[in-house]
């Protein structure tokens, strides 16, 4: 078990948190403010969220249930951005770095029938939507990108500064621009190996 090197004022701060926490998301673990939160009507906090300072999580648009959910024992760095206007679905026990965008949503369609042109100002383009899931137990590095239409599978993990364009298989390493496997678990012989 870790123990925490939280100082004196650290420690003050975080009780404080904890009360506004119960009180904002009463199943959240602990809710570092300053936050924001759009459209919490269509968000599923899970049990024991746990978020980093200067977070923004939001639903875009109007829906008829919950369209951003957590799981279980989430924990999210600082300065994480979720955007979500489709759905994105968080499993249980994952950890996300500092400074990651998940987002399921562009201004604009870029690629088969009815595509955008660059004389339309980009935030008068359609948004264009496609859901994201991220399954049980899976690491998010600092500075990652995870676009829209992308599943990731249970127990993988994505190196820092990745940009997560298409699926990622349970039980890999994946890291770069856009992302590629480098590892995947040998479940027989209980280790990494490199793809």
């Amino acid at each position: 078990m870790r123990k925490s090197n939280y100082g004196f004022w650290e420690i003050i701060k975080n009780i404080v948190f904890i009360i506004k926490t119960k009180l904002l998301v009463p199943k959240a673990r602990l809710i570092r403010f300053p936050i924001t939160i759009r459209g919490r009507r269509y968000i599923d906090f899970g049990i024991n969220l746990t978020t980093g300072y200067r977070c923004r999580i939001e639903v875009n648009g109007k829906h008829e249930f919950p369209v951003l959910k957590f799981g279980k024992n989430v924990n999210i760095g600082d300065n994480v951005r979720i955007s979500c206007a489709n759905e994105i679905v968080i499993g249980n026990n994952v950890l996300i770095g500092s400074k990651v965008l998940i987002i399921d949503n562009a201004h604009g369609t870029y690629y088969g029938n009815n595509q955008d042109a660059p004389y339309i100002p980009p935030n008068e383009r359609k948004l264009n939507t496609k859901p994201i899931t991220i399954d049980d137990n899976v690491w998010i590095g600092e500075n990652v990108v995870i676009q829209q239409g992308v599943n990731i599978g249970y127990g993988s993990i994505i190196g820092a500064n990745s940009v997560v364009t298409k699926d990622v298989p349970k039980n890999c390493i994946v890291g770069g621009v856009p992302t590629k496997i480098i590892k995947v678990y040998d479940s027989k012989k209980e280790i990494w190996v490199n793809f």
